[in-house]
């Protein structure tokens, strides 16, 4: 089987249900956000500094997958197979870990500057696609079906981003810089 099909030529791809949409269509944006979010997870699991935490950072990564998986499919359309689940206790988990990251960590009380690291540079950096590909799953929601506990995920993901960042400057020694606004 061949990795090319020439189906898309024209600018169109088929959902998991057989409907074929634009390539620019708000429900591809939102998938193929997820699927670069996925990407830049696979960069920060591969930094050591988070080997303890490789285990978690691929479950994450098959969840993007359960989640780019319900962002493809047809809200029309029954599919042919089951698809994968999301269950609240994914949230749980993203929520205990950074629990236990913030029992580490100095309390914070200014915005942190991302940096300091370029491991925690790909955490500040997938943060931020993975607040997109939240803000576009909102999006998507005002026109078409989007399961709740698909936007509460991607929203706690990218907090647990968050702390995982200050987790991984910590770990690596590194100090955190705040944004001293110029007034």
């Amino acid at each position: 089987m061949k990795i090319y099909t020439k189906t898309g030529d024209q600018g169109l791809t088929s959902l998991i249900g057989g409907v074929r949409v634009p390539k620019s269509s708000l429900r591809i944006d939102c998938y193929g956000t997820v699927d670069e979010l996925n990407s830049y997870l696979g960069l920060l699991r591969d930094q050591d500094v988070n080997a303890p935490r490789r285990d978690l950072l691929k479950e994450i990564q098959d969840r993007l997958f359960t989640i780019g998986s319900h962002l493809a499919t047809d809200p029309g359309q029954e599919p042919r197979r089951r698809l994968p689940d999301l269950h609240p206790a994914d949230v749980t988990l993203l929520e205990t870990e950074m629990d236990r990251m913030d029992g580490n960590l100095a309390p914070l009380r200014e915005f942190v500057l991302p940096g300091g690291h370029p491991a925690v540079s790909f955490a500040h950096v997938a943060r931020c696609v993975c607040r997109r590909a939240e803000r576009l799953a909102v999006q998507l929601r005002e026109e078409a079906p989007v399961e709740d506990l698909v936007v509460m995920y991607l929203n706690r993901l990218s907090d647990y981003l968050f702390v995982l960042s200050r987790q991984m400057a910590h770990d690596l020694g590194v100090p955190e810089v705040t944004w001293k606004p110029r007034v």
